[in-house]
C-alpha cells in the first residue's frame, strides 16, 4: 500500500518527467554532435579527395601509375582508394575491382558502394568517390573509406550509454529520495496537527534552519498557533475575570435582598433595599455591556462606517463633555489643537476612545492637578495626546493595564471595570492606528493616526 502511494506521489511523477526531458535533451544533443561531426569529416574527406584527384590528373601518363601504386602503399589503415580504368572500363591499376555503374565522371565527389581488392582480399565498402575522364579516354577514380564515420556513431552511442543511463538512474534515485523525504515531513506534520487538534495547543510544526518553502510555511503556521494559544489563554483568563467581576455585585445584590427580606419593616426600607440591589445589578449589566462592546469592535463590525473625521473638533467636543466633571474635582482641563487635522475612521468610536483616556486621566489625577488634551502633527501622522499630572503608570504595568479587567493595586479603591484602556486598544487596532503609554511627570498616552499634511 505504501509503495502504491509512493508511486502515485507528485514528486516521483515530476522526477520521471524531468528524467524524460533530460534524456530527450541529451539524445538531441548527441544526435546534433554526430551529424555535425559526420558533416565536417565528410567535407574534409571530400576536399582531400578532390585535391588528390587534381594532383593525379596533372601527372604525366608515364608517372601516373607509379604515383597510384605509391599512394596505396602508404595506406596501412586501408582507407584510400585509387584506380585507373581504360575507356572500356577495364582496370589498369589500383585497388578498385570495377567502376560502380551509376558513377558519374564529372569530377564531383559522390557516395558509392564499391568492391575493394588488394593483397588482403576483396570486400565491399561504402566510400566517397570522385571520377574524371582523362584526355586520353582513361577514367581516373580516387576515393576514401567512410567507415570511420560509422565508428564515430558507435563512439557516440557508447558515450550515450555510459553517460545518460547512469545520469537517468541517478535522477530517479534523487527523485525517490526527495519524494520519500517530503512524504516523511508530511507524515510528521500530520502527526503534530492531530495532536494539536486533540488539544495539545503547545504543539508546533517541525521545521529546519533552511529557507525552503516548507520551512517558511511551518514558521507562519507556528506563528498562527502562537497567536491562537495566546488568544485561547486570554479567553480563559477573561472568563475567570468575568466570573469574578460579576460574582461580587451579584453576591452583594443577593445579600441585600436577603437582609431586606429579613429586616425591612417599612416601605421606605424596602425601597432602599431595591435601590441598592438595582445599583449592584447595574454594575453587572455595565460589565456585560462593555464586554459586548469590545467584542463588536474587535470583530470590526463598524469598519463600513469609516469616513472623514476632524480631530480638532472631536477634541473640543470631548473637552466640553468632561469640563464640568474636571471642574467639580478641582482639575484644570486644557486643550491644545492649533491644527485642523483630518483622519479616516469611525467618529463615534474615536470619540469613545479619547473620552476613555480623558476619563481615566481625570479619575486618577488628584485635586489641583491638570489634564491636557493636545493635537499635534509630526512624522506623517496626527497625534492625539492626553497628559495628566497623576501618579502615572509603572513601566512593568504598561502592558498589563491593557488587559481586560486589570486593575492596579493602587487604584482598586477607585470605581471602574478595568475595561477602559482595553476598549481604547480595540478601537485603535480597528483603525490601524498607533497607541503608546509614556510616563513622565504623570502619565502621557498617545494615539497616532496617519493623516494628510497639516493645515494651519
Amino acid at each position: 500500500m505504501q509503495l502504491l502511494t509512493f508511486a502515485r506521489s507528485t514528486t516521483l511523477r515530476w522526477t520521471l518527467l524531468v528524467a524524460a526531458l533530460f534524456t530527450g535533451f541529451v539524445v538531441a544533443l548527441l544526435g546534433f554532435v554526430y551529424l555535425k561531426t559526420k558533416y565536417d569529416l565528410t567535407t574534409r574527406s571530400d576536399r582531400m579527395i578532390a585535391s588528390q584527384m587534381s594532383a593525379f590528373a596533372d601527372l604525366p601518363p608515364e608517372r601516373r601509375l607509379d604515383a597510384i601504386d605509391e599512394h596505396l602503399k602508404q595506406d596501412p589503415w586501408r582507407v584510400r582508394l585509387a584506380a585507373l580504368f581504360d575507356p572500356n572500363g577495364r582496370r589498369i591499376s589500383g585497388n578498385l575491382e570495377n567502376l560502380p555503374p551509376d558513377l558519374k565522371t564529372d569530377n564531383a565527389v559522390q557516395s558509392a558502394l564499391v568492391d575493394r581488392k588488394d593483397e588482403s582480399g576483396s570486400e565491399t565498402q561504402a566510400v566517397r568517390l570522385v571520377a574524371r575522364r582523362l584526355p586520353n579516354g582513361d577514367v581516373l577514380a580516387i576515393g576514401r573509406n567512410i567507415d570511420e564515420v560509422a565508428e564515430i556513431a558507435h563512439v557516440v552511442g557508447g558515450a550515450f550509454a555510459l553517460g545518460v543511463v547512469p545520469a537517468v538512474l541517478l535522477c530517479l534515485a534523487v527523485g525517490v529520495v526527495l519524494s520519500a523525504r517530503a512524504r516523511q515531513r508530511i507524515v510528521d506534520v500530520n502527526e503534530r496537527v492531530q495532536r494539536i487538534v486533540a488539544g495539545n495547543l503547545r504543539g508546533r510544526l517541525p521545521h529546519r534552519n533552511t529557507d525552503d518553502p516548507f520551512t517558511r510555511l511551518a514558521i507562519i503556521v507556528n506563528g498562527m498557533l502562537d497567536e491562537m494559544e495566546t488568544l485561547i489563554q486570554s479567553l480563559a483568563g477573561v472568563g475567570s475575570d468575568i466570573a469574578h467581576d460579576l460574582r461580587t455585585p451579584l453576591t452583594r445584590a443577593r445579600l441585600i435582598l436577603e437582609r431586606g427580606r429579613s429586616n425591612a419593616r417599612t416601605l421606605e426600607q424596602l425601597q432602599v433595599v431595591a435601590d441598592r440591589t438595582t445599583e449592584a445589578l447595574d454594575q453587572s449589566l455595565s460589565t456585560i455591556t462593555a464586554i459586548l462592546r469590545l467584542t463588536e469592535i474587535e470583530k470590526s463590525q463598524r469598519s463600513a462606517s469609516f469616513g472623514k473625521v476632524a480631530l480638532a473638533e472631536l477634541i473640543r467636543e470631548v473637552a466640553d463633555m468632561y469640563e464640568p466633571i474636571a471642574e467639580d474635582k478641582g482639575i484644570a482641563l486644557l486643550t491644545h489643537s492649533p491644527h485642523e487635522l483630518n483622519v479616516r475612521g469611525d467618529r463615534d468610536l474615536l470619540i469613545e476612545a479619547v473620552a476613555n483616556l480623558v476619563d481615566n486621566a481625570i479619575k486618577y489625577t488628584p485635586a489641583g492637578g491638570q489634564v491636557e488634551i493636545g493635537l499635534l502633527h509630526g512624522n506623517c501622522e496626527s497625534i492625539v495626546r492626553v497628559r495628566d499630572t497623576g501618579s502615572g503608570i509603572n513601566e512593568h504595568e504598561r502592558h498589563a493595564v491593557l488587559r481586560r479587567f486589570y486593575r492596579s493595586d493602587k487604584v482598586r479603591h477607585t470605581s471602574g471595570l478595568g475595561l477602559g484602556l482595553n476598549l481604547v486598544v480595540a478601537i485603535v487596532k480597528l483603525h490601524d492606528f498607533r497607541f503608546t503609554i509614556r510616563s513622565g511627570s504623570g502619565c502621557v498616552v498617545e494615539i497616532g493616526c496617519p493623516s494628510a499634511p497639516a493645515r494651519v
